[in-house]
């Protein structure tokens, strides 16, 4: 009976894959599994069952993992390819049973038997499909992962030329133009992820990302396609009570290494330890700041060393006054009442500032001094 099928196989494998094709979505797409493809997989794996009936020996299942690593590979669903493989086998089984009604010799009893050993055999086989598919689409996943991290490193790097921009923006699943903008997240450890769940909250919040992860932060560039993505962006990250910097916006990826720039330098620029998200467009005389370390420390040398070199308790209390009269936006009155003073406490704590500095509060040039060697001294007491 099995030789007889196997002289008919090309058309009993031309039968499978029309049937299959009929019988399974994933299957019908000419583009995704052409027909003749199709018809060669059928045919090798009926091969396989029949001869392995006909002549016995151990299972050769090599047909059976070509099929699940090529489905794989063409992006078929497991289950579509799982489901397939029954349908095939119950043609065949079909087709047997079909046969044994022409041989009066082939009782019942051995029909029986035999199929037993068949479905065995289909079940063995079905599972070599599954395994080969899943390594083959573990390999590929690994492969499109390195691919990704080359590609994002590429783009933060700024080593992706003009020509492949477009291709960088379509494989990372990113618009080819902007609004975007970069977020660099500081790590607690190395390898940490900072930003634990930001990326799935931003995909499905429709704010397309791509992200990369540096020993000591994790960088994210995420695209803003509305007016209130950015918002949106936001209130993602600050849910992550990391501590993050967040770039100006930006409408070409080739401007993603300066947009990174400004990220980490509203990390540096964020006040205190804990938590919290600093936009580099909020305070752009702080990022100026933090981008010339060496010349913010003179600048606080010149400005404010006769303050920085009182003692411990009489700074402290000047500069925080300093600190809350700019806050208060010049008002001695608003100064007080964050510091829990009287107003006239503050006047004489800024008057003694002007006496030892030379530098007059009410001088808008100095004032910009003040406020930008401030700025600095606190970037260095936080580093």
């Amino acid at each position: 009976m099995a030789a007889t099928l196997l002289a008919g196989l090309p058309e009993l494998g031309e039968r499978m894959a029309l049937r299959i094709r009929a019988d399974v979505e994933a299957y019908r797409d000419e583009s995704l599994i052409p027909l003749d493809s199709l018809r060669r997989s059928c045919t090798a794996n009926a091969d396989l069952i029949l001869s392995h009936l006909r002549l016995g020996g151990p299972p050769d299942a090599s047909s059976a993992r070509e099929t699940g690593r090529l489905r794989a590979e063409q992006g078929v669903p497991l289950a579509d390819t799982l489901h397939a493989y029954r349908i095939g086998s119950q043609l065949l089984w079909t087709e047997i049973l079909a046969e044994a009604r022409t041989h009066p010799e082939v009782s019942g009893d051995l029909l029986l038997s035999e199929s037993t050993e068949f479905w065995a055999l289909s079940g063995l086989y079905a599972e070599a499909v599954a395994v080969a598919y899943r390594e083959a689409a573990a390999e590929l996943t690994s492969q499109g992962q390195a691919r990704r991290s080359a590609l994002v490193a590429a783009v933060f790097t700024g080593v992706v030329t003009d020509r492949t921009l477009w291709e960088a923006a379509r494989e990372l699943e990113l618009p080819e133009h902007g609004p975007y903008a970069v977020a660099a997240a500081k790590a607690g450890a190395p390898g940490e992820e900072p930003l634990t769940g930001a990326e799935t909250a931003l995909r499905q919040a429709n704010l397309p990302s791509a992200w990369r992860l540096l020993p000591d932060e994790q960088l994210a560039l995420i695209a803003l396609p509305t007016e209130a993505a950015e918002t949106t962006c936001l209130r993602i990250l600050r849910r992550t009570r990391a501590r993050v910097g967040f770039s100006p916006r930006f409408d070409s990826l080739q401007d993603t290494p300066q947009a990174l720039r400004f990220a980490r330098l509203a990390l540096a620029g964020l006040g205190g330890t804990g938590p919290g998200v600093a936009r580099f467009d909020d305070d752009p005389l702080a990022m100026v700041v933090a981008a010339a370390p060496a010349e913010a420390a003179h600048l606080t040398e010149v400005v404010l060393r006769p303050v920085l070199d009182l003692p411990a308790a009489e700074r402290s209390r000047l500069l925080r006054t300093l600190e809350h009269w700019f806050a208060a936006a010049g008002s001695a009155s608003g100064a007080a009442g964050s510091l829990f003073v009287h107003p006239n406490t503050v006047r004489y704590r800024l008057r003694r500032v002007e006496e030892l500095t030379g530098r007059s509060l009410s001088d808008p040039r100095a004032a910009a001094d003040f406020g930008a060697a401030l700025l600095a001294v606190r970037n260095r007491g936080a580093h």
